[in-house]
């Protein structure tokens, strides 16, 4: 099998680069980073204010399960940091040195806020045992307020950012945990009043743990997800064989082969692939209509596609075809 050497760029597209049977093409559409970054910041600095006071009052009223959702909301407030950070870097051109730019500085953020996450709850479960054993005196009227506090706060931090988590990874993320951080708030604010019913310290300790459960829970999801795309896995909202069936469904393509699809970073998806054209010229008008097509179905907007033509005399040999 030859493949064709690579020649000048396709007069069609103003970012693409061609050659014998060789496509490549971008779509550019409105900035997702410009449209998240004032959510994203507004969710940043509400959060970091109540880390501040909810650690300060958890402290005074000796509650374990206040300075444990408070180190969650801190872990919280990193991730934001870092999904923020990622979004200025993504922002940065591709050049000699990273091609494909610093997109997937997105999925590192992603990856690590999991692992902060993480970390975070094995601190917490571990104070929270050592609090079983003996039992302090916890000011419920406090806890409740504090935590009533942080239903709010975490309630309007996933409104800016409910209409951007389909968006992106590190959006999704963010809006899943300031869900759940309101509902560990309502949880705590439950145990400042079972506490105060009943005078019982065991119920502080036992509504952190509590706040670990749901913190795992809801954080399993985005490392499993940062794994298997740190690993240039196909992203989990696209098929690999629903876009190979989507190439061969099209006139002329009688197979297509070394197929790969991968993201760039937590917005951006990349696809290569070689597709059998056998007798004719495929023509800039297939291609066209392939990466366009990948573009609106698939959301794909980094596609890569190398025609080979098959030609049938005696044995089948692959021999490049005109430039597209």
């Amino acid at each position: 099998m030859q493949h064709p050497t690579h020649d000048l760029a396709d007069p069609h597209h103003g970012h693409a680069h061609g050659a014998p049977g060789h496509h490549h093409h971008h779509h550019h559409g409105g900035s997702f980073e410009s449209r998240a970054a004032t959510p994203l910041v507004i969710a940043i600095l509400l959060n970091l204010a109540f880390v501040v006071i909810e650690g300060v009052f958890g402290w005074m009223a000796n509650s374990i399960a206040l300075i444990a959702d408070a180190g969650h909301n801190f872990s919280d407030v990193l991730g934001l940091l870092a999904a923020w950070g990622a979004m200025i870097l993504s922002r940065r051109p591709a050049g000699a040195r990273f091609t494909y730019g610093l997109g997937r500085s997105s999925v590192l953020a992603a990856l690590g806020n999991a692992v902060l996450l993480l970390v975070a709850c094995g601190a917490i479960a571990w104070e929270a045992v050592g609090r079983f054993l003996h039992p302090p005196a916890v000011a419920g009227v406090t806890v409740m307020w504090v935590a009533a506090a942080g239903i709010l706060v975490n309630g309007i931090s996933a409104w800016l950012l409910h209409s951007h988590k389909g968006d992106d990874m590190n959006m999704r993320a963010a809006f899943l945990h300031m869900v759940a951080d309101a509902a560990v708030s309502l949880g705590v604010v439950l145990s400042g009043l079972a506490i105060l019913l009943t005078g019982r310290g065991w119920i502080d300790p036992a509504v952190s743990l509590l706040v670990v459960a749901v913190i795992l829970w809801s954080s399993w999801g985005l490392l499993r997800d940062a794994l298997h795309l740190s690993l240039d896995g196909v992203p989990a909202n696209l098929d690999s064989l629903s876009i190979k069936k989507f190439l061969e469904s099209h006139g002329g393509v009688a197979e297509v082969h070394d197929l790969h699809v991968w993201a760039l970073s937590t917005t951006s998806v990349a696809l290569t692939a070689h597709l059998v054209v056998p007798g004719g010229d495929a023509g800039g008008v297939l291609l066209d209509a392939l990466t366009d097509g990948l573009q609106r179905q698939f959301h794909i907007d980094h596609a890569t596609l190398q025609i080979e033509h098959t030609v049938c005399a005696g044995a089948c040999q692959v021999a490049p075809g005109p430039a597209a």
